[in-house]
């Protein structure tokens, strides 16, 4: 029992130090921005069918900001 409690230990840790290593690396953060990104778009007054692009331009720019996504709703090349 003594040993399969340590196993059990040794185990919820591996896992804590797995998802500690997740959220700390650009997989979950990508995913994170990239619904950020959307709601940006959305705050400056993007419609439905602009969102996708602008958080996709928002994205690669690196640029998330409300200020930049109107600039792209104002250039209207969409």
């Amino acid at each position: 029992a003594a040993e399969l409690a340590e196993v059990m230990a040794a185990v919820g840790l591996a896992q804590n130090l797995a998802a500690i290593k997740a959220l700390a690396t650009t997989g979950i953060q990508k995913g994170h921005m990239r619904l950020h990104a959307r709601q940006v778009a959305l705050a400056a007054g993007a419609s439905e069918d602009q969102v996708e692009y602008i958080a996709r331009q928002l994205a690669h720019e690196n640029n998330i900001r409300v200020s930049r996504a109107k600039e792209i709703l104002q250039d209207g090349n969409l």
